[in-house]
């Protein structure tokens, strides 16, 4: 281990660089100098620290009269003695300035642990297992998820931004440890995070009959722990594990969970799902994911009628969802990317009418009773699909019944690497029968052995991104007249061999 030969000791900030901060995330936009004393006066309330500094300054960007200043610069918030840190002082000033909705947002994140990296559509989706917030579809029936999301990375209750490098938008996010402390200060009561290991016993008799949310860490490989039971599990509403090894579930301690609405089993070993699972008729929300040995799950499952997202990405040896799935009537996201062993759906998915998201389809089984691109009609699909075409796919009456011009799709991708017709013109059929949205942003076509283009690609006035993998294509479309085109992406497609001025859309002999 090398030692450090000058230690550098970091100090509060002065009052002149705190006031930067503040000004920079206040008066991003607007003339400094209309409220520049009382800005010197409430930042000497950060008392030096750069994330108070930060925060206030986040909080002052839409308050424009002088009185709303004054409100803060003379809050009773600056005088609280129960709060356990000074930086929690401009913190609670933040949050007390948020509606109720954004509040109980912000306070769930107090069930994740420090340093959690945040995907901006998961968390989403978890605030609506708790029914704080709404699907994007009904806004006028209160607030959606990406308003809330939007609004705390607004007041820097989030930090680290991943965003999405071609549309800027933020997609992924990290909690200051700070902010951590601060949210689990105000749940003390109800988020409880317990790492294997620490001693239980005596939070258990303090807090067990209060804690709606249980976070378990670092479970070594085995059943799922029962010393859960004394935090009177009737009452959980969010039972997640981060870091564990869990094998096995009690049957008995399963029903216990009667309340429960999100279960977070995800990167377990998990063999098998007790049937019992069934009997949680309030679970809206359950993650399985790279659960690598599970290989199937309860037909029970399947009477969860208020199950609105349920997540299999990355179990490996899944082969088949269960046969009655399409009970689940108010299903409106499933994922199941990386199922490698999954080779088809059940027909009965068709009668999902609720579902939004199926991040893969499985199309063209060679089974009676496999989905097929007719099922497709019924789903309100929106968002992004991935279409993988499987066994002899090849009937093009079949494949027009999807209606995918129908669907409000923005991303939409086909894989023709499972179809063993190697024919190119049933392919090029194909291919054109899936004509989509005109609204299409984003479109990726892979291994279609065709020589010609999709009929319908000129259409897509709106395109932004185009990725084509593979196949036998002789030439470019003249794509220089998809107006919105920013980014082509082509790998493997060995029959181009020059890019010519027709891909612009001129004709020869005209000049650039």
């Amino acid at each position: 281990m090398m030692r450090a030969r000058n230690v550098i000791n970091l100090r509060e900030l002065n009052d002149e660089c705190c006031l930067s901060i503040f000004n920079h995330m206040a008066f991003w936009d607007r003339d400094v100098h209309e409220f520049g004393d009382i800005s010197k006066e409430i930042v000497k309330k950060c008392k030096g620290l750069p994330l108070a500094a930060k925060t206030l300054g986040s909080l002052m960007q839409n308050k424009t009269k002088m009185g709303e200043w004054k409100e803060v610069l003379h809050s009773k918030i600056w005088d609280l003695e129960k709060v356990e840190q000074e930086v929690f002082q401009p913190l609670f000033l933040s949050y007390n300035d948020l509606a109720s909705t954004i509040k109980c947002c912000l306070l769930y994140c107090a069930t994740f642990p420090k340093d959690y990296k945040f995907k901006r559509d998961d968390l989403i989706k978890l605030w609506m297992a708790q029914d704080y917030v709404i699907s994007k579809g009904n806004k006028e029936k209160g607030t959606t998820g990406d308003a809330v999301f939007d609004n705390l990375a607004a007041r820097s209750f989030f930090q680290d931004f991943e965003k999405d490098p071609d549309t800027g938008t933020i997609t992924g996010c990290k909690m200051h440890d700070i902010v951590h402390d601060f949210v689990q200060f105000l749940t003390k009561n109800e988020c409880l995070i317990i790492d294997h290991g620490e001693q239980t016993t005596s939070e258990s008799k303090v807090f067990g009959d209060k804690v709606r949310h249980l976070t378990l860490r670092y479970v070594p490989k085995g059943p799922l722990p029962l010393f859960i039971s004394s935090y009177s599990c009737k009452n959980l509403r969010t039972l997640a594990t981060f870091n564990s090894g869990i094998t096995t579930i009690n049957p008995n301690l399963i029903l216990q969970l009667k309340c429960l609405r999100t279960l977070n089993l995800s990167l377990n070993p998990i063999e098998e799902l007790p049937k019992e699972i069934g009997e949680l008729i309030h679970l809206r929300h359950i993650d399985l994911s790279s659960n690598h040995i599970l290989k199937k799950l309860p037909d029970t499952i399947c009477g969860l009628y208020n199950l609105s997202t349920l997540r299999l990405v990355l179990c490996a040896k899944l082969t088949k969802l269960p046969e009655n799935i399409g009970n689940l009537i108010n299903l409106k996201h499933l994922y199941v990317e990386g199922c490698g062993l999954l080779q088809s759906f059940p027909k009965v998915i068709g009668r999902l009418t609720s579902l939004q998201t199926l991040d893969v389809c499985l199309c063209g089984g060679d089974k009676d009773e496999a989905f097929q691109f007719g099922d497709l009609r019924n789903l309100n699909l929106e968002g992004s699909l991935e279409i993988q075409l499987g066994g002899d796919a090849t009937d093009k009456s079949e494949v027009e019944k999807a209606q995918l011009l129908d669907k409000k799709l923005f991303n939409l991708t086909v894989d023709f690497a499972g179809q063993t017709n190697d024919s190119s013109s049933s392919t090029v059929e194909i291919l054109n029968a899936l004509r989509p949205h005109p609204d299409l942003e984003s479109l990726g076509i892979w291994y279609h052995n065709g020589t010609t283009w999709p009929n319908w690609i000129q259409s897509l006035h709106n395109l932004r991104f185009l990725t084509v993998v593979g196949g036998t294509l002789c030439e470019l479309w003249p794509l220089g007249k998809l107006e919105c085109l920013e980014r082509l992406d082509l790998y493997g497609m060995e029959g181009v061999k020059k890019v010519g001025v027709e891909f612009l859309g001129l004709e020869l002999g005209v000049g650039i």
